[in-house]
């Protein structure tokens, strides 16, 4: 209120000056000198005022006015960021949820009591119920004793900060063995309290490097146990169970209880004009219907003596395949070899009646053998590879650079193609120790006339990168995820389509 009225003190005196002096002027010509200047002081007083108000305020709403200019520009950039933090938090999530449904490990998370907080898509499928049948219920409800029999038995370690890791066998809903890693991960909040726990399963051929604890203080504490828990039957020394087990995948293979799946393998040199690949995946109908992880049914097939067998009948599907389906373009299947395989002087001589009879390319064929088998079946890999290719088929070599010994079975057999060991390649861009190996293989490659193919290819940044050293291969989601194979037939029958490229999430399909 006072400071209202004193906006209007200074303009009254002047007003009140003015007029008292025309007023003067007019009527009153005998008003002494020295109340006409004294008026005339005090209009020039409250102009003077006046115009320090008027300079004040104009000050003033120079300053409202750039402290609103820089509100209106922090609220703009409040909108952008929140814009931008809303597309961030929706592109995670879409990539949640696709870890969620495609990553193959059975992932869940318990309070400590033991009630289940979160769930993936295979860990509900595993069980053949919904959400609303795990979500906060415990374990042991829904379970079963089977399952949940590990967690009770080592739930004292895992609150106590263990992680514990162990080996199982557990049966599907219809009865199928399944060999898994099993990991309890305990869950710390802020304070260092443990509040829950993770427990991850998963199949043993899809294991490639345990699971390590965030939680620093924790690191001391970890167990590793090998405990190896079978079925009862095992348990109680019977063999009875092994030869129901392996007579249902023999039964299996005879039927062709599988389906094929393909991975394009694509040209990416473009100073060669180089065929398409496919590389040949397998799953059992067991795990389609289950949907199980592909490929957690081999340890068992390898344990029962039975990756012979099953080379052969994947082997005998893609010759009649191809040539029940003729491609305008050339095109290689490539067919993953087990280390039994190698050592089965019958193979060949199988292979080789395949081709004859069914009349295709020899060179159509390429058979991909894994590092680590070569090492082991050194002697028996010699022979093979020296066969297969006096027939015309072409060979791989996988898993390549794991170690220094790589180059010396280069020194020993011949291959067509090196597939780059997956762990290299992805962190090429960021670990310029992987960068100069990748560079290196790909210069001796080249010495030898051999092919170089890049796996786990999962981004555009990494094609260019391997297109600038020279590979003349890439595979992964980042090229094209595993497809059936009868759908790969439509898509490319009638041409050869330019690599396809998209941001995969970190996630190998394999068989």
């Amino acid at each position: 209120m006072t400071n209202t009225i004193k906006l209007y003190i200074s303009p009254g005196l002047a007003l009140l000056s003015a007029t008292l002096l025309v007023l003067i002027h007019l009527y009153f010509n005998e008003v002494g000198t020295f109340w006409v200047a004294t008026m005339w002081i005090g209009l020039f007083s409250a102009i003077l005022v006046m115009l320090g108000q008027f300079i004040h305020t104009t000050k003033e709403i120079r300053n409202y006015s750039e402290q609103l200019t820089a509100n209106k520009e922090r609220l703009t950039n409040e909108i952008k960021h929140r814009l931008w933090a809303e597309k961030t938090t929706a592109e995670s999530k879409a990539k949640s949820q696709f870890i969620d449904e495609n990553i193959p490990v059975m992932l869940a998370y318990f309070n400590a009591d033991q009630r289940c907080r979160y769930h993936n898509r295979l860990y509900r499928k595993w069980f053949g119920l919904k959400p609303d049948q795990i979500d906060g219920i415990l374990l042991s409800e829904y379970a079963g004793t089977e399952f949940s029999a590990s967690i009770s038995n080592h739930i004292d370690d895992i609150l106590s900060g263990k992680t514990v890791h162990e080996e199982r066998v557990l049966k599907s809903t219809k009865g199928f063995p399944y060999i898994f890693i099993e990991q309890y991960i305990p869950h710390l909040d802020n304070k260092g309290k443990i509040v829950g726990f993770y427990t991850l399963h998963t199949p043993r051929a899809q294991e490639k490097h345990l699971v390590v604890s965030k939680n620093h203080e924790l690191d001391k504490h970890v167990t590793l146990e090998k405990n190896v828990q079978t079925t009862e039957a095992n348990a109680d020394g019977s063999s009875s169970q092994n030869a129901v087990t392996a007579a249902k995948i023999a039964q299996a293979i005879d039927n062709g209880k599988f389906n094929i799946y393909c991975q394009k393998i694509a040209p990416i040199d473009k100073n060669a004009n180089l065929p398409n690949q496919y590389e040949v995946l397998i799953r059992m109908l067991e795990e389609e219907n289950n949907l199980m992880p592909p490929g957690s049914f081999l340890p068992l097939v390898d344990q029962f003596g039975l990756m012979p067998k099953l080379d052969r009948w994947v082997a005998s599907f893609i010759i009649e395949w191809a040539e029940r389906h003729p491609f305008k373009s050339e095109s290689i299947f490539c067919i993953n070899v087990a280390k039994d395989t190698l050592r089965d002087t019958k193979f060949i001589a199988f292979i080789t009646e395949k081709l004859q009879k069914n009349k295709i390319p020899a060179a159509s064929l390429c058979f991909e053998i894994e590092e680590t088998d070569a090492h082991e079946n050194t002697k028996d890999s010699i022979l093979f590879t020296e066969a297969i290719r006096k027939l015309g088929c072409l060979v791989t070599l996988c898993s390549f650079g794991q170690s220094s010994a790589s180059m010396e079975l280069l020194k020993k057999m011949k291959f067509d193609y090196l597939k780059i060991d997956g762990s290299i390649v992805c962190n090429m861009l960021y670990d310029d120790e992987d960068m100069i190996r990748i560079k290196g293989i790909n210069q001796i490659a080249r010495r030898l006339s051999i092919k170089t193919i890049a796996e786990l290819v999962e981004t555009k940044e990494t094609i260019t990168k391997l297109q600038e050293i020279g590979i003349n291969y890439a595979q992964g989601f980042g090229i094209a995820k595993p497809r059936p194979l009868d759908e790969l037939y439509s898509v490319v029958k009638s041409s050869t389509p330019t690599p396809k490229i998209s941001e995969g999430e970190k996630i190998r399909e394999s068989a």
